[in-house]
């Protein structure tokens, strides 16, 4: 599919593109809130500025994908192949990111307020200046990522007592 068929479709109200094959896609800054992208093939696809709110990217590829300064507000985001790619600054506010892999993905000043990251594969991520007020941690390992600069009570992007919840049970220590 190319860029232009699914933005025109899309500007026609169809919003279910499940398993679309965009590889390399250029969809820079455009407005695909509520889009449906189940399986799709995103590998290299340039969405900076791209808005992705609500949207459902269950099972996609987006390995690779620039995602940087883009809206993903409240988006469904699990099982997703993010590796390598770059959401530095991006919005991921209220994002499910259960059994996502993120290894090596730049997320350097996102926003992953009241996120969850559920059994989340963060190998080699960049979290630093990410902002976790309020998001749920579980079975996720954050010791394999760079939290430098970690931000946890930014009272602009949450409100005191919204504490960060890290907890599992399953965590291994691989420590000589």
């Amino acid at each position: 599919m190319k860029e232009r068929q699914l933005f025109a479709n899309y500007l026609k109200n169809q919003r279910n593109f499940q398993e679309a094959s965009l590889h390399q896609a250029n969809l820079e800054g455009l407005n695909l809130q509520r889009i449906n992208l189940t399986r799709a093939d995103l590998s290299g696809a340039n969405l900076k500025h791209t808005d992705l709110s609500g949207a459902c990217l269950t099972q996609a590829n987006l390995t690779d994908v620039d995602l940087s300064e883009a809206h993903l507000v409240g988006a469904n985001l699990t099982e997703i192949n993010l590796i390598g790619a770059d959401l530095s600054g991006a919005d991921l506010t209220g994002v499910d990111l259960t059994n996502a892999d993120l290894r090596c993905a730049n997320l350097h000043n996102a926003n992953l307020s009241k996120a969850k990251l559920q059994e989340a594969n963060l190998d080699g991520a960049d979290l630093s200046g990410a902002k976790l007020c309020g998001a749920t941690i579980l079975n996720t390992d954050l010791s394999v990522a760079d939290t430098q600069e970690i931000c946890l009570d930014d009272s602009d992007q949450c409100q005191l007592g919204e504490p960060l919840s890290a907890t599992s049970a399953n965590w291994v220590s691989w420590a000589g």
